[in-house]
């Protein structure tokens, strides 16, 4: 895979800030949010992982169609119009508390329509780099997309926290509504044309049959199969945790929302170094062989993370967060630019809308699963459960890689 740089091109350039923006806003709100609804309504774990649920249960109902629509159209307009539904669903959270009309339900219905946007601005997003970077520019491209989305990542957990501190969690979530709307018009600024959908075949059944069609390509090639339950599965354990996550961290370790955010900061700092390691890892270790390799060092080190106690014992946690950051974030570019490289443009939208919903479907049942071990088992337990999904989900893609080195040995059987 190419790691020249994709920095020359303006329009990269111009996404990159977008989401660089958007990424940021994302990471203040993802602390505002939670402590909103934990601190300020009183929520319980299983209302938690309700409203984490919410915001996902979207790639399970309409994640596969999401696919075919994304592939029938342009895809910039399509990210547009994600960013600016978020934009606005999210201001309804400050309104309604100013108005003194907020609760979890409200919180439970954000989640649910910006999780519905989300599923057409992911699946579109992965669908659109490669009309922006080339094929060949792809492995730096999303290296690059997620290392300065990272720095975003670094600073927003930080600046979250302080900011629930000073302004009030419900006044902190109108940033992620601003970010979300710099995001839509740095695409609009976008000027190099996009190729027109290639029209479905000749005797198509419709959107069922593309659906299919997607379908098939990832369950009937084994690498792709093997890296959607892999990804499953570490979304299932993310899932279970973030039930009960914030719950361990301020009624367990007794952590104040700025030191909530540092610890998130701490986490998204080693995401930064693994996003823009990635090129120089695939390298090293081969392009395909670090795909597996990067969970299977740092997953038995976020095992730390249920050990954490009061006091120096928060150390623990911020290990081991931070050993799953940097697996998760070697394993997400180097994924996603293997399965940018091998499917063929008019498939792409619909082969990564079911590794979406393979990946994504499962994670509204982890989170009301984790919510339920919260209330019967507590925190720390059901966070033992989560690291042990963790320590096992590379097994697939192991398996489905064991003795290739880089995706150029593998048989491209995805290619036209």
């Amino acid at each position: 895979m190419s790691s020249r740089s994709p920095f020359k091109r303006r329009d990269f350039r111009l996404l990159l800030f977008g989401q660089t923006t958007a990424q940021l806003g994302t990471q203040v709100s993802g602390v505002a949010v939670p402590l909103l609804a934990v601190v300020t309504l009183d929520a319980s774990p299983l209302q938690l992982g309700l409203i984490t649920a919410s915001g996902t249960v979207a790639f399970a109902v309409i994640g596969l169609p999401a696919g075919a629509w994304v592939d029938r159209w342009r895809r910039r307009p399509v990210l547009v119009g994600a960013d600016l539904a978020r934009a606005v669903v999210l201001a309804t959270v400050p309104l309604a508390a100013m108005l003194g009309v907020l609760g979890i339900w409200q919180l439970v219905v954000v989640s649910l329509l910006a999780g519905v946007a989300r599923v057409f601005f992911d699946v579109g997003y992965q669908s659109y780099l490669p009309s922006v970077v080339g094929r060949e520019g792809l492995l730096a491209g999303n290296s690059a997309m997620e290392s300065i989305r990272a720095g975003g990542q670094v600073a927003g957990p930080g600046v979250g926290g302080w900011a629930v501190s000073v302004l009030g969690a419900a006044n902190v979530v109108l940033v992620q509504a601003v970010t979300f709307a710099v995001s839509a018009v740095s695409l609009l600024a976008i000027k190099a044309p996009e190729p027109a959908p290639v029209p479905a075949a000749s005797g198509s059944a419709g959107l069922g049959a593309e659906i299919k069609e997607g379908l098939v390509v990832v369950l009937r090639t084994p690498v792709l199969r093997a890296t959607a339950i892999t990804s499953a599965a570490g979304n299932f354990a993310f899932a279970i945790a973030s039930a009960v996550s914030f719950v361990f961290m301020v009624r367990t370790l007794g952590l104040s929302p700025t030191g909530i955010g540092l610890v998130l900061a701490a986490g998204s700092v080693a995401a930064l170094a693994g996003a823009a390691l990635t090129p120089v890892l695939a390298r090293c270790a081969g392009s395909a062989r670090v795909i597996w390799l990067a969970l299977a060092v740092t997953g038995p080190v976020a095992m730390l993370s249920p050990l954490a106690g009061r006091g120096w014992g928060v150390g623990l946690l911020v290990v081991g967060t931070a050993a799953g950051e940097l697996g998760q974030i070697v394993y997400a570019v180097t994924n996603v630019s293997l399965r940018q490289r091998l499917c063929p443009e008019r498939m792409l939208g619909r082969v990564n809308a079911t590794m979406r919903f393979l990946m994504m479907g499962l994670f509204p049942l982890g989170a009301l699963l984790g919510g339920v071990l919260g209330e019967v088992a507590g925190a720390r337990q059901t966070l033992w459960v989560a690291a042990v999904v963790v320590l096992l989900s590379p097994l697939p893609v192991y398996a489905a890689l064991r003795g290739v080195r880089d995706v150029e040995d593998l048989d491209a059987a995805l290619r036209e």
